[in-house]
């Protein structure tokens, strides 16, 4: 049987950094004199009572290392009990959710979806918008963590490719976890500090800056407001799309570049192909757009640039008229989405490596029946791609096309109409946002789905969150019997 006493602390000792982080949006309210106030300092009590009795009473187990179940266990833990109590402040005070959409929100967050069911988000409290805000950072630096550390040692999904590429090769410069560690959270605040300070110089509010900036480097995209990005076209539009392909990109080429290590972030034909693609279909709608209606190139562009670097990252911020568009744009929209960015990043969705690994051996299986005898690996920026990886990626992309149909299914038997059942599990299981449909166009939100949906697209995001596998294997008998 696994010893589950070592993954019970770590979870304890981050719920009481949890409720240590209550204690921000609990003041801001209390000093504007806003009751809210009260209910985050009751939710940070009841946090931390429950983190610290939970250290406390698993102390005695810990152990030199996790092994990987206890791994892989911790992972999806993390992703569960964390929103489970950071769904609270929610539930307790403003805007007073069910706790079933109280935890669908936090999910959202610290999946860094950014689907919400919320509408009204200027008149909640500026603590509760923060907190919106806090959680979405603090998601996506855990996503960078695991992303980094976790997911390339439980090999999960093709990640194990970049077990090589990311720490043997690393040797001497960052010989230890802990090195590694330490340089992604400066990377990553960095990132975090720059993005605000350039929404701040062009014209957003403290609030605003603050919020989009934690959503856009943690390719979230909860705003402070209904029309999101609407309300600052222009310039927001071009900075907000640059910072959320920043934040899109693996993070290990973030650490190599710090270590005066340049040349793997420009050499990365995921990198490059990201761009390429994300371009290519910005480009296209760019074309159709202008072709189609009265708008002129510029402004065709930017919209078009940035809602597919929204959609292809991840994010799910918006702007002009894209929450109405249809037919061939939104078939695009929903190719770059399934897509999604690049492996070791805080993005979803398929991912670019897993579909370039995808296209390579589809590409050997054709030339194979030309030539059935001739010896032909796959190959990935001139590397041999292993069995075990292929075989990963492979299950992966039949995993995530399957889940994705049968919860769509699922969804119309609980009542929601086809169009917003497809979307919203693209939305959920590829942590994208943003949604369409007939359920979806009074509020541009899901406040409008039946619980029962909404508890289908939970699952939906902390399974597309985790690579599917993290969570799957967890139902397996053996994996506890082992």
């Amino acid at each position: 049987m696994i010893d589950i006493r070592p993954v019970a602390y770590v979870i304890g000792r981050i719920l009481v950094v949890l409720a240590i982080l209550m204690v921000a949006p609990a003041i801001i309210d209390w000093r504007a004199g806003d009751p809210n106030g009260i209910a985050f300092a009751q939710c940070a009590m009841i946090t931390g009572v429950v983190g610290g009795a939970l250290s406390l009473a698993t102390v005695n187990g810990l152990g030199p290392a996790l092994d990987v179940r206890q791994a892989y266990l911790l992972t999806a833990a993390i992703w569960i009990v964390v929103p489970g109590f950071g769904a609270l402040p929610l539930y307790f005070g403003a805007p007073g959710l069910s706790y079933p959409d109280a935890f669908f929100e936090s999910v959202s967050g610290f999946t860094t979806t950014g689907a919400t069911v919320i509408f009204g988000l200027e008149s909640l409290p500026v603590g509760m918008n923060l907190w919106r805000g806090m959680i979405q950072f603090f998601g996506g630096l855990g996503i960078a963590f695991i992303a980094m550390i976790f997911l390339p040692l439980m090999r999960i999904g093709g990640m194990q490719f970049f077990r090589t590429e990311g720490f043997d090769t690393f040797g001497k410069a960052l010989p230890r976890a802990t090195d590694i560690a330490r340089q992604l959270l400066f990377i990553y605040v960095a990132l975090n500090a720059i993005c605000i300070v350039v929404y701040l110089l062009i014209g957003m509010t403290p609030l605003d800056a603050v919020v989009n900036g934690f959503a856009t480097i943690a390719t979230g995209g909860f705003s402070p407001a209904d029309v999101s990005f609407n309300k600052y076209q222009g310039a927001g539009e071009y900075f907000g799309a640059l910072f959320m392909v920043l934040g899109s990109l693996p993070y290990i080429r973030y650490v190599q570049l710090v270590n005066a290590s340049s040349g793997p972030l420009w050499r990365d034909s995921q990198v490059r192909t990201y761009l390429r693609w994300l371009m290519s279909a910005v480009l296209i709608v760019t074309v159709w757009r202008v072709s189609t209606s009265d708008m002129g190139w510029e402004a065709a562009f930017r919209e078009s640039l940035f809602n597919l670097t929204s959609i292809m990252s991840s994010t799910g911020f918006f702007s002009g008229s894209f929450p109405t568009w249809g037919g061939f744009m939104l078939v695009v929209a929903f190719v770059v989405g399934v897509v999604g960015a690049c492996s070791g990043s805080s993005a979803a969705g398929l991912s670019v490596f897993r579909v370039q690994v995808a296209m390579a051996a589809l590409r050997r299986e054709v030339r194979r029946i030309a030539n059935p005898s001739s010896i032909d690996p796959v190959k990935y920026e001139g590397r041999t791609v292993e069995k075990d990886v292929l075989d990963a990626v492979v299950m992966f992309l039949s995993g995530y096309i399957l889940l994705l149909g049968i919860m769509s299914v699922a969804m119309t038997l609980v009542g929601v109409d086809p169009v917003s059942a497809l979307f919203a599990v693209w939305t959920a299981l590829g942590n994208i946002g943003y949604g369409f449909g007939p359920l979806v166009e009074r509020t541009g939100t899901f406040i409008d789905f039946p619980n029962a949906a909404i508890l289908i697209m939970t699952l939906c995001m902390i399974l597309g969150r985790l690579g599917l596998l993290a969570i799957l294997v967890l139902v397996l008998p053996a994996f506890w019997r082992r």
